[in-house]
């Protein structure tokens, strides 16, 4: 899909007041400094042409399969119209209020239980819409793999409806509208940085694995699903999981830990001792072997050794970003050799699968794993919306060594991927330098993350085991409570 007929269907809907700014009033009551409002569409055919056809081009672009389209209502209605007409596609519409005479269907049209439905929807926020919708169809007996939005104003949507089984496919994201709008002069920079201050404060993916759906305030009760989820321990047992996610998972039920500790330090020395020293506390040791002033080969074995000594997985956070050709030499050679020592690295989906197929071909062999870095806890972060649902998409392709995300939040209900959390204290909040924090319980049993990764909160403590104890303790009271179990 070109960028410049997305660029130019941007400047459309601005023009005809489908994307509005100033202060606006959402459903629940929120104050919002951008409004979307796509009904005015309809009065514009050409307009919704476009947008039918860039919808319908994206389902061929990621050769989606589907048996017939669904528009939620009632927006999307004449946009899977179009769709359908024009494309000869069986469609299927979606009654928002049940009849009380005829057939009282909610479902109106042929319907063929065990054939998958395409969801269409004009705009996202939470992606409760979509997902009410898939719940009628799956009442009827259908399958919902995928569904297409014009407008993702990535706010949780594509993680919760992932966490559903749910492929969102946006057209256009948020933060693409903004650049676009700021590069042609239609809005300044001000108003810009106040929209993506506001998407990035408001991200309600946090409530989507609480029992309070609706945005009410998050509820410190186990939810029924979250009490049938698998433990770390059943999970290693999966038969699609990753030998060494396998591992990982064991190491964390067996140590009644899901601690990470990130080694920020630049001597050898000291890189030793914490690992000596928090060891027996932590599932992973997070490491930058590149900030390490004197480092030398002696340092990975004897790491090696530790890890060997304490039972836990080293983790290079290397972030590989370039070329398949150059990742491979970067893991496998140079000075660090990485792929000698540690268990896991990870990489940015930037390049394409191409890193993967570099990074696999050298780690594979040896029984490693990747991490895609799917989300990011700095401020002003672009790896959201669709580049998140990429990172997804990649690892569901190559989870032969790809073992799981870094991420803010859970973003795939697939049981045998890890999803790890950095930035993460007791108390939430920020640095100065765009790093934001969130607590251990938000984390877990909130976000639904699997394992924390804490730097500060124990490198910048007076007593750095007596930290990692007390986050090794609130990660695992946090699991504990997800699963619906009393503690321990």
């Amino acid at each position: 899909m070109a960028n410049d007929s997305i660029d130019s269907l941007i400047l459309k809907l601005h023009d005809v007041d489908a994307v509005k700014f100033g202060e606006y009033k959402l459903k629940s009551g929120m104050l919002t400094p951008i409004y979307i409002d796509l009904r005015v569409l309809v009065s514009y055919p050409s307009l919704m042409n476009q947008v039918s056809s860039l919808i319908y081009q994206r389902a061929q672009e990621e050769e989606l399969k589907f048996d017939s389209v669904c528009g939620v209502p009632y927006t999307a209605l004449p946009l899977a119209t179009i769709i359908c007409s024009r494309n000869e596609l069986p469609m299927l519409i979606r009654r928002k209020e049940t009849k009380d005479y005829g057939t009282k269907r909610q479902v109106e049209g042929k319907v063929r239980e065990g054939e998958t439905c395409l969801i269409i929807e004009d705009t996202v926020t939470s992606g409760t819409s979509i997902l009410e919708t898939a719940e009628v169809l799956y009442k009827e007996g259908l399958k919902v793999t995928d569904a297409i939005v014009l407008m993702d104003r990535e706010q949780g949507g594509v993680e919760m409806l992932a966490s559903q089984g749910i492929r969102l496919h946006p057209i256009i994201s948020m933060f693409k509208l903004l650049n676009v709008l700021l590069a042609a002069e239609r809005i300044n920079d001000q108003t810009a940085q106040s929209v993506r201050k506001f998407i990035l404060d408001n991200n309600t993916f946090r409530y989507s694995t609480q029992c309070n759906g609706d945005g009410s305030p998050v509820s410190k009760k186990p939810c029924k699903e979250q009490s049938q989820e698998l433990s770390y321990g059943a999970r290693a047992k999966l038969p699609n999981v990753h030998p060494l996610a396998s591992k990982l998972l064991r190491i964390m039920e067996e140590k009644q830990s899901n601690l990470c500790v990130s080694a920020d330090v630049t001597s050898s020395e000291e890189l030793l001792q914490l690992a000596d020293s928090l060891g027996p506390k932590i599932c992973l040791l997070k490491t930058h072997v590149d900030i390490v002033n004197d480092y030398t080969p002696a340092l990975s074995q004897e790491l090696k050794a530790l890890a060997e000594k304490h039972n836990f997985l080293i983790f290079e956070d290397r972030k590989f970003a370039d070329i398949g050709n150059t990742v491979k030499h970067q893991y496998e050679g140079g000075v660090y050799q990485i792929s000698s020592w540690s268990h896991i690295v990870n990489a940015h989906v930037v390049p394409g699968p191409g890193v993967l197929k570099g990074l696999s071909a050298v780690g594979q062999p040896l029984g490693r794993g990747c991490l895609l870095i799917a989300q990011m806890s700095s401020q002003g972060s672009l790896a959201t919306g669709e580049y998140t649902q990429t990172a997804v998409k990649m690892a569901e392709e190559q989870s032969d060594f790809v073992i799981g995300f870094i991420c803010g939040s859970k973003i795939s209900k697939k049981p045998e991927f890890i999803h790890m959390t950095p930035g993460v204290q007791m108390q939430a909040g920020g640095d100065g330098l765009g790093q934001q924090y969130s607590s251990p319980e938000d984390v877990i049993c909130n976000k639904g993350s699997d394992v924390i990764i804490v730097g500060r909160g124990v490198l910048g403590a007076s007593d750095r085991l007596e930290a990692a104890e007390s986050y090794r303790k609130s990660g695992w009271e946090a699991y504990t409570k997800r699963m619906g179990q009393t503690g321990q």
